[in-house]
């Protein structure tokens, strides 16, 4: 089994920036992507970012594109959200998730591709 666990969430003005990481424990050998989704009060879960394990291989949606940047250390098992140029439509929470099989990029901005969950860490966008 894996455990993932967020942190890094918080409140932040208009156009500041947020870092937010996650650890992951466990079976980590088992993971080949990650990747951060979020989900607003009344909304669905929507894809953010992902990145590969091994090759470093991202996709962003096109609402963050040129402002948010997903890394990985494979050392310490963890990914990160590097978030700047933050708007009030960010505000969500977000959430980690990783993925044990292979798919197609298309395919891995769908929540349905990833097998673990963090329990997410709420971002706040004031305007």
């Amino acid at each position: 089994q894996v455990q993932l666990v967020e942190s890094g969430g918080g409140l932040v003005q208009a156009g500041g920036s947020l870092r937010l990481s996650c650890a992951a424990s466990g079976r980590t050998y088992s993971i080949i992507g990650m990747a951060w989704f979020r989900q607003a009060p009344g909304k669905e879960r929507e894809f953010v970012a992902a990145i590969n394990w091994s090759g470093g291989n991202t996709g962003y949606a096109d609402s963050v594109k040129g402002r948010f940047t997903i890394s990985r250390d494979n050392a310490k098992s963890t990914v990160y959200l590097q978030m700047n140029s933050l708007k009030a439509e960010d505000t969500a929470n977000y959430y980690c998730a990783g993925q044990r099989r292979y798919y197609s990029a298309a395919t891995s901005e769908s929540s349905n591709a990833y097998d673990y969950w963090g329990q997410g860490t709420q971002v706040t966008v004031s305007s």
